[in-house]
């Protein structure tokens, strides 16, 4: 079943999750300064808002957005990690979206199921954006 085509409940919108991670904070990211976030996790937003608003058919999308700022990929007990695979679960979001697959997890063996298997049974698009 293509993705897109996946019946949406009446007036609800086709939602799309970004998730942005970065394993160690900035150093311009220290204690006492007003700085939220690393630039990383700045410029992965960008990207992937600009790849959103270059896309005719996420006009209107809602998005949601997931971040692990200071968390390594090699483990996928990351806060927002969980949070976005269980909005995924409950399939209360349609799209996934990131930067590139490192972002999403270290371990390809873990990605190729997610990939290959859950999203696929669970009808969610799964978008990396540098890895085409």
């Amino acid at each position: 079943m293509d993705n897109l085509a996946r019946a949406l409940p009446q007036n609800r919108p086709y939602v799309i999750g970004i998730y942005i991670r970065l394993s160690k904070e900035d150093d311009d990211v220290a204690i006492g300064t007003f700085k939220r976030e690393s630039n990383s996790i700045t410029n992965q937003r960008m990207m992937i808002m600009d790849f959103i608003q270059g896309v005719p058919e996420f006009v209107g999308a809602t998005i949601i957005e997931k971040c692990d700022d200071g968390y390594s990929g090699k483990q996928l007990d990351r806060p927002g990690f969980m949070e976005l695979i269980e909005l995924a679960r409950k399939q209360e979001i349609d799209c996934i979206i990131v930067k590139d697959f490192s972002r999403f997890a270290r371990d390809y063996i873990e990605i190729g199921d997610y990939l290959e298997q859950i999203f696929p049974f669970l009808g969610i698009r799964f978008i990396s954006i540098n890895d085409h």
